[in-house]
């Protein structure tokens, strides 16, 4: 299951990981964000050694949104070392995210 939580402090949310973050940016009224719970409910199972999944809803964290140019939802951002590395916008298959997550990791 991703990680639903409460932070005062994004950056720090980044910077306390030791694995990279996966951060599915989404909202409680999209459609296609709650397509992609399933499917990231998967990525998590498959990769939980290597990676982090952490759901931000836009709505509560706009600033972060904003930071990040988020336009478009479900918007996924890989974090390595507090960086964004990969931005994956839309709905995503489990098969295809985890082998593109895979490469990155």
């Amino acid at each position: 299951m991703a990680l639903k939580k409460q932070f005062s402090n994004f950056s720090e949310l980044l910077s306390g990981s030791e694995k990279p973050v996966l951060v599915d940016f989404y909202a409680t009224w999209c459609g296609p964000c709650q397509m992609m719970v399933p499917i990231l409910e998967q990525v998590n199972i498959q990769l939980k050694d290597h990676l982090q999944v952490v759901k931000i809803d836009t709505d509560k964290y706009p600033q972060i949104a904003s930071q990040y140019d988020i336009e478009a939802l479900p918007t996924l951002v890989l974090f390595k070392n507090s960086q964004p590395i990969e931005r994956i916008e839309g709905v995503v298959g489990a098969e295809q995210l985890i082998e593109r997550l895979q490469a990155l990791l």
